[in-house]
């Protein structure tokens, strides 16, 4: 499939129209979806669109770089994808289309545990690949993943900690969602996996199979024996209170995922956004921090930066990518953002990403000698 009605592709936003246009409907509210009566979801777009930017002038913005590094790797931008499970449902090639398209674009790549091809051959892809962790109720298991990893030359490993059981999702619960035969989670050879392919009637049979896979007892000392075992990188995702941040670095996480998993679990939980610059003050430079969730343009990802952030995880929007057209969808999803985020950066007065940590941001009108907060650049 190449990529459709290419010369009206402007923006990411038409991507996701093509995507809806295209993707049957139970598989477009399994991916546009979030859990509950979906306030958080919301929510995670509202608060990005309510932080404003105070751009500078006068600044020699004509060699402007997106370039960055993440995790100590050299990046064309400061983001990377997400980790998103089971991505043959938009497109045949999956998870390959994505990881090609991220190399070529010279960004990491997330493998999901629940990938729809196994982590070896999406790794084989040639691109910086990192592996997300769910931790499995057969620890044997999760260990087992973490060596094939990095066996396969994953870059770092990622832990997800936010999904004790996956989130109430009443558009899958309504459609009784269920994997098609031709889509599996490819790094299980056996077990519960077929479970996913089983139809409940007013349920979710991705909901009945992560209940029966995944373990609801993952706590800290799991993370520090996790870190013990492992000499990769270790980045812990979903986290959204300082003070659990604080932990992670504390444990020896080398980055930290800012995130409430894109509005699909706690319906109701705050927006990344709203509280990085106080996850950025708690970790005090241990360790990177990353957020994600609701991100849609290049604009997006400067706001994040200038909050403090060292760049952010891209989910949702490559999905569209992929619908769209494969490989050349996810390749001009990232070719828009790169533009859209040196345009950005150029017109803040900003000529390479360090300094996007110098903008100011306010949340709304200012008041006579009102503070923006983040005083910097004085």
């Amino acid at each position: 499939m190449t990529l459709r009605a290419t010369s009206s592709v402007v923006c990411i936003g038409d991507l996701e129209r093509i995507a809806s246009a295209v993707l049957p409907l139970s598989v477009w509210d399994f991916v546009s979806g979030g859990s509950g009566n979906e306030v958080t979801l919301a929510a995670n777009r509202a608060a990005l669109e309510r932080i404003q930017l105070v751009p500078r002038v006068l600044t020699d913005v004509s060699q402007c770089s997106t370039a960055t590094t993440l995790l100590g790797e050299e990046a064309s931008m400061p983001v990377a994808t997400a980790p998103i499970g089971y991505q043959k449902l938009v497109h045949p090639d999956g998870e390959l289309a994505g990881a090609r398209a991220a190399m070529e674009a010279g960004i990491p790549f997330t493998v999901g545990t629940l990938s729809s091809y196994p982590v070896e051959r999406i790794a084989g892809m040639g691109g910086v690949t990192w592996f997300q962790l769910y931790w499995l109720r057969d620890r044997v298991m999760s260990y087992e993943l973490v060596r094939r990893a990095e066996d396969a030359g994953c870059a770092a490993l990622m832990l997800t900690v936010d999904v004790p059981w996956m989130g109430r999702r009443l558009r899958d619960m309504r459609n009784a969602f269920v994997l098609p035969d031709d889509v599996e989670a490819a790094n299980f050879s056996v077990g519960p996996v077929s479970a996913a392919h089983r139809a409940i009637a007013g349920g979710s049979a991705l909901a009945a199979h992560t209940s029966m896979t995944f373990a609801s007892s993952l706590n800290w000392s799991d993370l520090e024996e996790l870190r013990g075992r492992t000499k990769l990188p270790l980045i812990v995702k979903g986290l959204l209170d300082p003070a659990d941040a604080a932990r992670a670095a504390e444990c020896g996480a080398d980055a930290v995922v800012v995130s409430n998993h894109g509005g699909r679990q706690l319906d109701g939980a705050v927006p990344g956004i709203d509280v990085l610059e106080a996850v950025c003050a708690a970790v005090s430079g241990r360790c990177e921090v990353l957020v994600d969730g609701g991100i849609r343009s290049g604009v997006d990802v400067l706001k994040a930066l200038a909050l403090g952030a060292n760049g952010v995880l891209l989910g949702r929007p490559l999905l569209w990518g992929l619908a769209a057209g494969g490989t050349d969808g996810a390749r001009e999803l990232l070719r828009l953002l790169a533009a859209e985020l040196r345009d950005a950066l150029g017109l803040a007065g900003c000529a390479n990403v360090s300094e996007a940590q110098w903008l100011r941001t306010t949340r709304g009108p200012l008041r006579t000698g009102e503070s923006m907060g983040n005083d910097k650049w004085i």
